[in-house]
């Protein structure tokens, strides 16, 4: 019995040698985890400076296929453009609300990431998504290489992309009035407002086509549409618009959405957008000069 103890107890360690000097070989000399530190570009830095500091909204446009829909045909934006395209953003949006809804407004609600796309994202009905916003955390913006500062409609539709997007997050923080919302024009709704027309949409009491999709959508385009347009050019739509019906629903949902601002956050939602607007016009001409 002693013999073969002695023999087990030579095997063990023999196996034990083996088993060190095998993990020793298959070691690697060196890490293979990269701790450099990053340089920064004068890009970094300015986007560091404008929203990572202030605000803790980190600013992706490097290519990065886990932020993207790797099912769809992206690309990263072109350098040159990003920070045109966020000037756009800190100018309309942040600032606007900052000036009516306080310093810290932005800082407590925003998305924390941006996530830039250079071309479009192209559905298979045809339309385009302009901006993604993703539980609250995260907004995508598309065709960030085509926004031209020189041009109102261009600078408008981009603007617009984040206001809507920023209204959901709003609502995510406090929700809107949805049982009074969904009595207002609950036959409209429909999952095919792509193949509907705009003017036709105000008809039925619809800013937008899009608002058709669902009444979370209603209220988003409808906040976002009188955000982006002078007292004037929203005065226009509803000139534009034959049916008392259409009128009547869009007033009420305009009604609805100051109410809501005014009771949730303590901002006058008309305030907020002749300062977005002024920032628009602000945009466009110091563009212009350059």
């Amino acid at each position: 019995m002693k013999i073969v103890n002695l023999y087990k107890r030579i095997a063990v360690i023999t196996g034990l040698v083996l088993f060190t000097a095998c993990a020793q070989e298959d070691q690697p000399t060196e890490s293979q985890l990269d701790y450099s530190t990053p340089i920064k570009t004068d890009l970094d830095r300015w986007i560091d400076t404008s929203f990572l500091d202030p605000y803790n909204i980190k600013v992706y446009y490097e290519w990065d296929q886990n932020l993207v829909d790797n099912s769809r045909y992206l690309f990263p934006p072109a350098v040159d453009k990003v920070q045109p395209a966020m000037e756009v953003v800190k100018k309309i949006w942040i600032d606007s609300y900052t000036a009516v809804g306080g310093t810290d407004f932005v800082k407590i609600i925003a998305p924390r990431e941006f996530v830039l796309v250079g071309g479009m994202n192209l559905n298979t009905n045809g339309t385009r998504t302009l901006g993604l916003a993703e539980g609250g955390q995260r907004v995508s913006l598309f065709q960030v290489n085509d926004l031209d500062k020189t041009d109102r409609a261009d600078v408008t539709e981009f603007i617009h992309t984040i206001q809507h997007e920023y209204v959901h997050i709003l609502n995510q923080t406090k929700p809107f009035d949805i049982k009074t919302w969904s009595k207002l024009t609950p036959s409209g709704y429909t999952s095919s407002w792509y193949v509907e027309d705009d003017a036709d949409s105000r008809e039925l009491g619809f800013v937008t086509s899009y608002a058709r999709l669902n009444v979370t959508e209603d209220f988003a385009e409808t906040a976002s549409m009188i955000l982006i347009s002078s007292p004037e050019e929203y005065q226009a739509l509803l000139e534009s618009i034959e049916d008392p019906f259409g009128v009547e629903n869009i007033k009420k949902k305009e009604a609805l959405v100051v109410r809501y601002y005014k009771e949730a956050f303590n901002i006058n939602f008309y305030a907020l957008r002749d300062e977005a607007q002024k920032n628009t016009d602000a945009v466009i001409s110091t563009q212009k000069k350059k």
